[in-house]
């Protein structure tokens, strides 16, 4: 049986902490989905379609690793899909709380469903999508927050970033 799991998240915009997440996973895992959510009442900086996009460039060379977006239930998008595994990252107590309900709902909905928490790596322990927001809204440098692909389509589009 194939080992599948989902890495579900908004990535707006992707960042070395998720990356270290993925690279992780990819030893675990024999394939792993990164579901982008539409997630509309976040208000993404970035559209749907710049977030997977982003995503296919940073991630082109993982072989195991395919990009969807959905917005539907997570725990339907893992039971069309054939995953039996969530994968979320904690950097702090304080998300921990907020990840073990969202891992019991989603167990409450398919009871095949298990999520996996990983932590990021020290260096990465603190950096956020929204951290990253706020520094680019400031024209700030966010080129140690992020993969390098993200600066560069993030400039493509006009974003001031270094």
């Amino acid at each position: 049986m194939r080992r599948v799991a989902i890495y579900p998240g908004t990535f707006d915009p992707l960042t070395n902490g998720h990356f270290d997440i993925l690279n992780r996973s990819v030893e675990i895992f024999d394939e792993v989905i990164v579901a982008v959510a539409k997630n509309a009442s976040k208000s993404p900086l970035l559209s749907l379609q710049s977030r997977c996009e982003i995503l296919e460039i940073c991630l082109k060379d993982f072989k195991r690793v395919k990009v969807e977006s959905f917005d539907t239930l997570l725990a339907d998008f893992a039971k069309k899909r054939g995953a039996r595994v969530i994968l979320r990252g904690l950097r702090a107590v304080s998300d921990f709380e907020y990840e073990l309900q969202m891992g019991y709902a989603n167990q409450s909905l398919n009871s095949e469903l298990e999520t996996l928490y990983l932590m990021p790596t020290l260096q990465n322990a603190f950096v956020s999508s929204s951290i990253v927001r706020n520094i680019l809204g400031y024209q700030g440098k966010i080129s140690h927050l992020v993969p390098k692909g993200v600066v560069e389509y993030l400039k493509a589009k006009g974003y001031e970033c270094m």
